[in-house]
């Protein structure tokens, strides 16, 4: 689900490939591409046979598909973009501010004026707020201001056929492309997205939008690029799927400067409650019960660390984007949209920041289910 502002690596680590030698191979093999755009042959022994196997599976003929693929580009620009070196992680300090800028905050109040009737009635569906629904929209997307320029077939078909590290991911989901293009009545050619195929205002993948997609305005149609009920009901679903609870907290600032952590470690998972992060020696205010699940989130920032207290719906977002950092900063950009429309002052956000240990452990990058990078 992105992603222009903030790079991210959101397929995770390659560890599809195990030994040093096929990894020179593989990088290799795609480092050698054309420098230009160039149409795919369909009749190329991997394309061909991923051509018969959709087929197969899924009711296609072969003489359409072979005058699609025809008709896809493999680029450069795209290969380029996934295999760019990471850079190094950003702190929390460096990370948060790249969301929570004037012009994202007061766009997402804008937003909400023009398309309230939408949001509500996602909300009221789903039991996600909407300040939540626009937090989302607003870092995968900026509302929409970037949602890819890349014809997504072309994306996933260079990442299928002519990225070897991650080829199989991508060919499942250049499968479900072609059963989703099917499905909505889209020309595949039409639509265009992230580099690494993610599409529309919430950046889904074309597996998440089969899955999750929903056609919030009963128009007949999903459309993630241009409507806008359809937008928030699917995000919306999305979040519900993965364990959203209606009323329920995201975060709580934390003060752990004289807490136990040890063995807590910095995994996404619910593995504390509230009252086992009390009984630690962290401090935090919520009206949620002793034996609700909770983690602690340790966000670094120059010189220390500084704790929230994550429950369910933390958890939630971050089966989105799976990252402590993303989810924190959806949480605050929903935060401060909510008082921007409402006419109060900005949150300041955060918690009590322990200073750094000798040697801080690095932050994770973190990736996502419903994108693969922008």
């Amino acid at each position: 689900m992105t992603r222009q502002p903030l790079t991210r690596r959101a397929t995770g680590p390659l560890r599809c490939i195990a030994r040093p030698f096929a990894v020179a191979l593989s990088l290799a093999l795609w480092h050698a591409q054309p420098a230009h755009a160039q149409a795919f042959d369909p009749a190329r022994a991997d394309i061909d046979a991923f051509i018969a196997s959709v087929g197969k599976k899924h009711g296609f003929e072969a003489e359409p598909l072979v005058a699609l693929f025809a008709q896809v580009e493999s680029k450069p620009a795209i290969l380029q973009a996934i295999a760019k070196p990471a850079e190094r992680t950003l702190a929390w300090d460096e990370y948060r501010p790249r969301f929570l800028i004037e012009r994202r905050i007061a766009r997402g109040a804008e937003v909400h004026g023009l398309k309230q009737a939408e949001l509500e009635q996602a909300a009221t569906a789903t039991g996600v707020p909407v300040d939540i629904l626009l937090g989302i929209v607003g870092v995968e997307t900026f509302f929409g201001e970037n949602v890819g320029k890349y014809r997504v077939i072309d994306a996933l078909a260079t990442l299928a056929f002519d990225y070897p590290p991650r080829q199989a991911f991508f060919r499942g989901e250049l499968e479900q492309y072609l059963v989703m293009a099917r499905e909505e009545g889209l020309d595949p050619l039409a639509p265009v997205g992230s580099y690494a195929g993610a599409m529309g205002l919430p950046q889904f993948m074309p597996s998440s939008f089969r899955n999750y997609a929903v056609d919030g305005d009963a128009d007949g149609k999903r459309d993630l690029w241009n409507d806008w009920a359809d937008v928030f009901s699917s995000v919306g679903n999305y979040l519900k799927v993965h364990g959203w609870r209606a009323g329920e907290p995201v975060l709580a600032a934390a003060d752990a400067s004289s807490a136990n952590l040890e063995g807590l470690g910095e995994k996404l998972a619910l593995t504390e409650t509230v009252g086992s992060l009390r009984a630690r020696g962290v401090r935090f205010e919520t009206s949620l019960p002793a034996d609700a699940p909770a983690m602690l989130v340790a966000l670094k920032v120059a010189g220390g660390t500084e704790y929230r207290v994550g429950f369910t719906n933390f958890y939630a977002i971050t089966r989105y984007n799976r990252s402590h950092m993303y989810a924190s900063a959806v949480s605050d950009l929903a935060d401060a949209i909510g008082a921007r429309r409402s006419g109060q002052p900005l949150p300041a956000g955060g918690g009590y920041v322990a200073p750094a240990p000798t040697k801080p452990a690095a932050p994770s990058t973190g990736w996502s289910t419903t994108t693969s990078g922008t």
